[in-house]
């Protein structure tokens, strides 16, 4: 089993620039396809990113294509989220979760805290 825990949000203006962070504990992380998901308020949450476990592979929603950049050190056992250009649309809470081997689909049922952005206009 994955334990989460997400952080480095914050409030930005629009057109700026966020990292956000993911610390993982649990033995199957190194193996383990991970993503970051998003949800808007009074929206249901939806995919952002998806790497493999090695990190060879990103994927991405076409809405943050361009923009961000999913990443992972195996080491420490940390995924990340680089977030640039962003827009007011990028207003969320963002969850890190393991992914299923189509990446775009969370694996655990269970859900860390998240962390806020919010990006002003």
């Amino acid at each position: 089993q994955v334990q989460l825990v997400e952080s480095g949000g914050g409030l930005v203006q629009a057109g700026g620039s966020l990292r956000l962070s993911c610390a993982a504990s649990g033995r199957t992380f190194s193996s383990s396809a991970m993503g970051w998901f998003r949800q808007a308020p009074g929206k249901e949450r939806e995919w952002v990113a998806g790497i493999n476990w090695w990190g060879g592979s990103t994927f991405y929603a076409d809405s943050v294509k361009g923009r961000f950049a999913i990443s992972r050190d195996n080491d420490k056992n940390m995924v990340y989220l680089q977030m640039n250009s962003l827009k007011p649309e990028d207003t969320a809470v963002y969850y890190c979760n393991v992914v299923r081997p189509t990446m775009n689909e969370p694996a655990l049922n269970s859900w860390g805290k998240g962390t806020l952005v919010t990006v002003s206009s």
